[in-house]
């Protein structure tokens, strides 16, 4: 399975991206990172910690936002991952590029990173921003059993606009939003999975907005 994943990860060279200069405090990194057994590959997941402002509790890839200090946007994601799970960077083989996107704003571009482990990692989540490390199995993904959906509201107010997020349950965590879209759309790509989940639209939650302020 890694194997196969790694051969169609070609079709996602490898790009040593910089942000625009006009984008640069809006862009970030994150790292795919695959490992394990090359039949039954995992990947690893943060719980971003309780006390955050942004996103606090929520499931994410290792990374962040790109610093001035850094040459290129791999190695943004390279750095943050040292810095919040302690990730030796000589332990993992950058192999693909994914699409850049925006979760759940429009305001941060996010360049996913895909990296293979060459062995057994060790990771320690730095308190201060990770609450913990969890490896979960590639193929409780391939599983559309295991899809559910919740319903988010747009705003604070009583009976509010609604959407809804696809997720899947593991342990304790809630895999979800931007994560989710990116590990499926991997799989879609590089093995043929045919994960089709419904996701809201920028224009939709665009449109709800706008109805509640009429």
């Amino acid at each position: 399975m890694l194997t196969s994943i790694a051969n169609k990860l070609v079709k996602f060279p490898l790009k040593r991206l910089e942000p625009r200069p006009n984008k640069a405090k809006t862009t970030a990194a994150v790292l795919v990172i695959l490992h394990g057994d090359i039949n039954n590959p995992q990947v690893v997941l943060t719980q971003r910690a309780l006390h955050l402002n942004s996103h606090s509790g929520e499931v994410a890839f290792p990374g962040g936002m790109w610093d001035k200090t850094d040459s290129d946007l791999l190695q943004t994601a390279l750095r943050e991952a040292y810095e919040e799970v302690g990730l030796d960077c000589n332990s993992v083989e950058p192999v693909a590029t994914l699409p850049t996107a925006s979760p759940k704003r429009r305001d941060v571009h996010v360049t996913p990173y895909v990296v293979i482990a060459k062995g057994k990692l060790t990771l320690t989540p730095e308190p201060g921003e990770i609450a913990a490390i969890f490896d979960v199995p590639l193929r409780l993904f391939m599983d559309i059993t295991q899809y559910q959906y919740f319903d988010m509201k747009i705003d604070n107010s009583d009976g509010g606009a609604v959407i809804r997020f696809p997720f899947i349950q593991y342990e304790s965590y809630k895999i979800w939003g931007f994560t989710l879209k990116v590990i499926t759309d991997m799989l879609n790509d590089t093995l043929g999975a045919s994960i089709d989940l419904d996701y809201p639209t920028f224009e939709k939650v665009d449109e709800l907005r706008k109805r509640e302020k009429q």
